[in-house]
């Protein structure tokens, strides 16, 4: 099983939280790992006085905005073990540059309607 946060590290990078992610094939391995994950968010959100209960949404943003950096299929077997999707190209990713562009000038689009 892939632990997280083997060396119990107080502050962790992104690679360090989301990188181990990246390898994970095992659908309960990836389990383990999103509770340990949502776990540690919650515990984060705390400690700035925020709401614990967004803990879910942030760590599922932030695997599927990390599975984009990688290929096709890490990203197709990442967001679908997580149940994630990128929050720019949802759960797919862009084929080309001008793609991206487009996807992200429809997201800013969204969020100022």
């Amino acid at each position: 099983m892939t632990k997280f946060n083997p060396k119990n590290k107080k502050k962790l990078t992104y690679e360090d939280t989301l990188g181990p992610a990246m390898k994970i094939t095992d659908p309960e391995d990836a389990k383990q790992y999103f509770s340990a994950y949502v776990s540690f968010m919650q515990e984060a959100l705390r400690k700035e006085g925020k709401d614990a209960s967004d803990a879910v949404r942030i760590v599922k943003a932030n695997l599927g905005y990390y599975a984009g950096y990688y290929d096709q299929e890490t990203f197709n077997r990442v967001t679908q073990l997580f149940n994630c999707n990128h929050p720019v190209f949802g759960s797919n990713l862009p084929h080309t540059s001008l793609d991206a562009v487009k996807a992200g000038k429809k997201a800013a689009e969204r969020s100022m309607a």
